[in-house]
Formats: structure tokens, C-alpha cells, sequence
């Protein structure tokens, strides 16, 4: 219904700018026309100036609504008859409601359609509307040469304020009004509007506009001058970059500089290749797999095998994922990257100034080294929280869990997103008695529901207690008994344990290396802009340590934008592209996503249709005794064009790969379907949920028309 009241408003808009050009009611609001007709006006406003002014205000707002042309004419009869200063104030009020009905207009009409087309393509410029729309609006307004009914219907698909758009606009048409209205004052003497602005008013108008981006340039300027007052820039420098944290964001930052012959230099206290390789990734991966493979001589009937039964070590498990982890280290060594170039420093490092950085070695040794620009890629760690009681016991996270090697008999695991359900299912698989507490209504709270209520009936029906809508109240000891206090329903509960795993969240690191002395901008990560520039303009963050993604991926991603931004601004520099960003959560079923799913796009009111294919179905995942799960795809109303995909099932976190392709080459659902998959594979997935789409929009008229034509051959 909503849809068919916009097509009426859009109808008659039109059917009234056709009368008018039909009429050719232009000639009316012709500069002869006002010339002509200006002594009966100036009677009519001194026989009754109010319905003289409200009228002329009413035809002003009709006209600029509805973007008709005349509105530079009708300037100058606002001053040829009411004089420049009510000329002025009936004129600037006029437009600016008139120009905001215009906006409102290609607001309800084409914005959410226009969004929802290009969303991705809009993210960068919609986060500058946000942030600096009424700036620029402004200097658009400022500036005559840029057609105002444009400008109205332009800011009206974006996410710009009405409020904003309305008094910025008041303002920045004030100076080209009040030329126009004083033009007025002598409309005898014109001969022709495009007499009204000689070359010298034009030009003057036009630095006008220009004016407030030079100053905010200068602004940018001096404020960067006023950072950088208190410390002495080096004449020269040792290095062109310097990267603080070997993980996975400085890395690939270093790697990128040393390949393209910059100087740097690679700053790590602990070991290379950050949390992802010793503590994440690498390691839970690892353990996931010695336990996947415990759950399958469980499952052993399923196989067609009438028992099966295995004999292992928890300590031998966790050897095998310390073993895992020294096998990959030599990708990320010292030595490896010192062949690529980089030269690595073991040591602690502290930023001293803009262009210096202190390295605290082993020893207690210490280098100073010079450099151009500093990335910082320090990382996060686990958030342990406040519960009291929680300090009193040795509290497992996801970085020091690896050293343990005797199992929990009982396990709690506080947290249900990505790594606390990975670990619940994997200490489970391997022996222990897990209970998974989690505050929030369901596990995995980021995805769809009905993506949780299928990991947590799994989970379930592994022998998990899963505790959702819990809140932990407090750790209490007694004796040998260690038992953690949950509340849900004003209902306290006692959940006894031989080990707590926190797993609630990460946090950046943020200490330790001089961030606060030298002022760097900090919240609960680092502040960057979408060049990853903190307030120091030539100090950059990637990674976890900036946000707004923890992701091994994502930190690599953002690497290449710290890196190239950080060697080569202010002659050129780049914008970081999260538009499609993928991740996946190993559990079983595995969780795979990219784009939006169904719960982000109702929040942000973005129309979609929703697609989906189970693998129950599939003929592969029925060969591997895997046919649960399914392939959730969104797209915009009538098209194939991909918003997001979901796919829970096994190997989901590689099937999303053809998605994530899709997504970042605009390639739609019927090129999916097109495209010839292996048979049998788990991949073909993908192409039957493209084909379930291509049912639902299946030409039904054009179908029934063929029917007929096959019948009448028959014939």
C-alpha cells in the first residue's frame, strides 16, 4: 500500500508539470511577464501586503518543489516588489521549505530503492553525510553554478537530516538570494536574467563556495600543526615506516612496505605472527579437527559401521595442536621476513614522539629509531570480566587455554559467541562435561535466529547444557568445590566446575607503549579515520587494536590500506572497503556469513527477500550423513543482486567463497545458476538456492503464454 501512495504522489507531480509546460505557464514567470505586470503587483502588495506576502510565498514553495523553472524570476520579483529586505526574508524562507519538500520528496519516493540498489557501493559516502554532510551542503549552496533542484533531490537519497538539510540550506542560499533580490530592486534595468551576474559577481560567489573547503583545509592544517607543536620534527629519518605488533595486521603492513623497497622496520615483544598463530586461529583449529574426529567413532553407526571405538590422551591431543602451530611458525618467522626485507626487532617498543619510536630489547637495551610514519598493530586480548569471586581461581581464556594437559572433568564456559561455542563443543567432543552460560536470549547473537537455534540444538544433543538468558553473579569457593552463580529469572543457580573459560570478548591493547603520553586518540580501540589515521596524521592503526573487526582477514585487509596510506599520503591515499566482509565460526553445524543476514537488514530497513535452501536436500551432504543445515541468501526485491549470504552446514566457511566473489564483482544469482558446479559436491549448494530463486521469480505470465504455444505445435 505504502508503494502504491508513492506512485500516486509521483503521478500527480508529473501530471502537474505537465499542465505547466503544456500551458507553457513558464511564460507567467518570464522576466517580461514580471516587468510587464510589475505596477499592478506593487498595487496589489500596498492594497494587502500579508495575502500579497503569503501568496508570493505559497507559489515560491510550489515552484521549488516541484523544480519548476522560474525560481531565479521569481527572486527578482520578490524584490522588484516587496523591496530587498522582505524581498529577502519571503524568499529565503520560501525556498528553503520549498527545497526541503523536494528533498522529502526524493526521500519517500526513491531513497530506500536507491539504498537498497547501491547500499555498498553509498557506504563510504553515506558515513561522510554523516559525518560532514552540512558541510558540503553548504558549499554546494554557496555556489550558483550547481542547480539547486538538483542539489535538493541529490541530498534527498542520502542519509543527510531534514533538519540539517533545512537551516544549512537557509544559510548557504542567503548570499545568492540577497544578489537576486537586489537585482530585483532595479528589475527596469535588466534586460535578461543571464544579466543579473556579470563574470566578477559569478567569480566572487564562486570563491565564496570554495572559501569554506579552503578553510576547512587550513583548519585541517593548523590543527595538525597544533598536534605536532610540542615535539621536534628529525631532519632526516632511518626508516620510512616502523610497525609496532607482528600479527597478522603487521605482517602483512611490513611485507607490503619491504615489497614495494620502503625502509621498515617490524617491532614484536613476543612472537611473530600474533594472536591468530599462537593463541587463535592456528591452534583452535587444530583442536577442533582431533575433536571432529572424536564426534565421527561417535557417530559410527550413522557410517554404517555397527560400533567403533578410540583410545587417546588429552595431552597427546594438545601436543598434536602445539605441534600444528610450530609447524606453520616458519611463515611467520624472523627469518622469513628478514628475507623479504623487513628488518624484525625483538623488543618492546614505545612511541616517544610522532617520528619516533623507543625499542627496549631483551637485554635492556635501547634503539631510537627515526621513521616517516608509524602503523600501529598492537592487538587485543581476552576481556576478563569483574564477577566477584572470578579472581580467586585460575581462570582459563582463549590464550593460555592451549598450556592446559589434563581435561576438565567439568568445564564452564562463560560466553556464547564465536570462540566460547567453538571451545564448548571441542572440550566436549574430547571428554568433559560442558556448561555454556551466556547472558543474552541465544549463542551466536550476531547471527540470524534461526542460525543459533540450529548450533544450539546441536550442542544439545551432544550432552551441552546451554544456558541462555543467564547472567553470572559471582564465583564461590568452598572447600574443594569451585562453583560459578548464574541468575536468569530472578532465579540464582549454583554450576559446579573444575575449570572456567572466559570467553566474553576482546579487548584492544591500547597500553604500554605511549599512546597515552604522546595524546594518540584512544576510546575501546584505537581512533582512526577511514584511512586508518589516528589524530596524528602520519601515526596509522590496523587490525584489532583499530576495529571495527577482529578478524585475522579483516586485519590483513586493513594492512594493505596502513601500509600504502601510511608510505605514500599526501600525494595519495585510500579509503579502507569493508563493504564485503566475510567470516565464519567453526562450530558443527559451521556458521559462514558475508553481507547482510535477515536481523541487520530489518534493523537498518533495508528491503530484501529472503531465499533458502536446505541441505537435507543436497546429494552430497546426504552421502556424507551432513544433510543438515542451509544456504540463506538475501537479495533486492526483484533481483538478483546479492545484499548477503548465510550458510550453516558443513564446510560453510568454504562454500561462502563464491558468494563473497559474487558479492565483490556484482555478479547476481543467475550467473550463479548459470555456471556448471561438479556433481556431487557440497558447492552445488550454492547453485540450487540460486535456482529456488529463479522459481519464485519465474515469469508466470510469459510461462502460460508458452504453455499455449507448445499446445497449438501439438495442434
Amino acid at each position: 500500500m505504502r508503494l502504491d501512495k508513492r506512485w500516486v504522489v509521483v503521478a500527480s507531480a508529473l501530471a502537474v508539470v505537465g499542465v505547466f509546460v503544456a500551458l507553457d505557464l513558464g511564460q507567467v514567470l518570464s522576466l517580461d511577464s514580471i516587468k510587464s505586470h510589475q505596477t499592478e503587483l506593487l498595487a496589489w502588495r500596498d492594497a494587502r501586503p500579508w495575502a500579497a506576502a503569503l501568496a508570493f510565498l505559497g507559489v515560491y514553495v510550489a515552484v521549488t518543489a516541484l523544480s519548476l523553472p522560474g525560481a531565479a524570476a521569481l527572486t527578482l520579483a520578490a524584490g522588484a516588489v516587496f523591496g530587498l529586505a522582505w524581498g529577502t526574508l519571503v524568499v529565503s524562507f520560501a525556498s528553503s521549505i520549498g527545497a526541503t519538500l523536494a528533498f522529502l520528496a526524493a526521500r519517500w519516493v526513491l531513497r530506500d530503492a536507491v539504498q537498497a540498489r547501491f547500499g555498498d557501493r553509498l557506504a563510504s559516502l553515506n558515513a561522510g553525510i554523516a559525518r560532514e554532510g552540512g558541510f558540503y551542503l553548504f558549499t554546494l549552496r554557496l555556489v550558483p553554478v550547481f542547480p539547486f533542484f538538483l542539489v535538493n533531490l541529490a541530498m534527498g537519497l542520502t542519509t543527510l537530516r531534514t533538519w540539517t538539510f533545512y537551516w544549512v540550506s537557509q544559510l548557504g542560499m542567503l548570499a545568492g538570494t540577497l544578489v537576486y533580490v537586489n537585482a530585483g530592486t532595479q528589475i527596469a534595468r535588466i534586460d535578461s536574467l543571464a544579466g543579473i551576474i556579470s563574470p566578477g559577481v559569478l567569480g566572487s560567489l564562486v570563491l565564496l563556495g570554495v572559501f569554506p573547503l579552503a578553510a576547512k583545509k587550513a583548519i585541517g592544517i593548523f590543527q595538525s600543526r597544533q598536534v605536532y607543536a610540542r615535539f621536534d620534527r628529525p631532519a632526516r629519518f632511518d626508516r620510512n615506516l616502523v610497525v609496532i605488533g607482528g600479527g597478522s595486521a603487521g605482517l602483512v603492513t611490513a611485507y607490503i612496505a619491504a615489497a614495494i623497497k620502503a625502509r621498515v622496520t617490524l617491532v614484536e615483544k613476543h612472537a611473530l605472527g600474533g594472536d591468530c598463530l599462537n593463541t587463535g586461529c592456528v591452534p583452535s583449529k587444530a583442536l577442533i579437527r582431533s575433536a571432529k574426529f572424536l564426534s565421527h567413532i561417535q557417530r559410527a553407526p550413522e557410517f554404517g559401521m555397527r560400533a567403533a571405538q578410540v583410545e587417546f590422551n588429552f595431552g597427546e591431543v594438545m601436543e598434536r595442536v602445539q605441534r600444528i602451530v610450530e609447524t606453520i611458525e616458519p611463515h611467520d618467522s624472523v627469518e622469513r621476513y628478514t628475507r623479504l626485507g623487513v628488518d624484525v626487532a625483538h623488543g618492546a617498543a614505545r612511541i616517544v614522539s610522532p617520528w619516533e619510536v623507543e625499542v627496549t630489547q631483551a637485554d635492556g637495551r635501547v634503539q631510537r629509531l627515526t621513521t616517516r610514519a608509524i602503523v600501529i598493530a598492537a592487538g587485543a586480548r581476552p576481556l576478563v570480566p569483574p564477577i566477584p569471586g572470578l579472581d580467586q581461581v585460575d581462570v582459563l581464556t582463549s590464550d593460555n587455554v592451549w598450556q592446559l594437559r589434563e581435561r576438565p572433568e567439568r568445564l564452564v564456559v562463560l560466553g556464547g559467541g564465536p570462540i566460547g561455542s567453538e571451545l564448548t563443543q571441542a572440550f566436549a567432543r574430547l571428554g568433559s562435561k560442558v556448561t555454556q552460560v551466556e547472558m543474552l536470549p541465544r549463542i551466536l547473537a550476531r547471527e540470524d535466529p534461526d542460525v543459533s537455534a540450529l548450533v544450539a540444538a546441536r550442542f544439545r544433543a551432544e550432552g551441552i547444557e546451554v544456558l541462555t538468558g543467564h547472567k553470572a553473579v559471582r564465583v564461590e569457593i568452598g572447600g574443594h568445590e569451585k562453583a560459578l552463580v548464574v541468575e536468569a529469572d530472578g532465579q540464582e543457580r549454583r554450576i559446579a566446575f573444575d575449570a572456567i573459560l572466559v570467553a566474553v570478548g576482546r579487548s584492544a591493547n591500547l597500553t604500554g607503549y605511549g599512546l597515552e603520553e604522546l595524546g594518540v586518540a584512544t576510546g575501546r580501540t584505537v581512533e582512526v579515520n577511514g584511512y586508518l589515521q589516528t589524530n596524528f596524521p602520519n601515526i596509522y592503526a590496523a587490525g584489532d587494536v583499530a576495529g571495527p573487526y577482529q578478524f585475522t582477514h579483516t586485519a590483513a585487509h586493513q594492512a594493505w590500506y596502513a601500509a600504502v596510506n601510511a608510505l605514500f599520503d599526501p600525494f595519495k591515499k585510500f579509503s579502507a572497503d569493508y563493504r564485503v566482509v566475510p567470516w565464519a565460526t567453526f562450530v558443527e553445524p559451521e556458521v559462514a556469513r558475508v553481507g547482510l543476514n535477515e536481523i541487520e537488514a530489518k534493523e537498518r530497513g533495508i528491503p530484501h527477500e529472503v531465499t533458502v535452501y536446505g541441505l537435507d536436500d543436497l546429494d552430497r551432504a546426504i552421502a556424507d550423513s551432513e544433510a543438515h543445515g542451509f544456504v540463506k541468501v538475501l537479495t533486492v526485491p526483484g533481483r538478483d543482486r546479492i545484499l548477503g549470504a548465510t550458510i550453516v552446514g558443513e564446510h560453510a566457511g568454504d562454500l561462502l567463497a563464491e558468494y563473497v566473489l559474487a558479492m565483490k564483482h556484482g555478479i547476481g544469482l543467475n550467473k550463479i545458476l548459470g555456471t556448471i558446479h561438479t556433481y556431487p559436491t557440497l558447492a552445488e549448494a550454492n547453485k540450487y538456492a540460486a535456482g529456488a530463486w529463479k522459481r519464485a521469480h519465474a515469469p508466470k505470465a510469459l510461462l502460460a503464454w508458452v504453455e499455449r504455444f507448445h499446445a497449438w505445435r501439438r495442434a
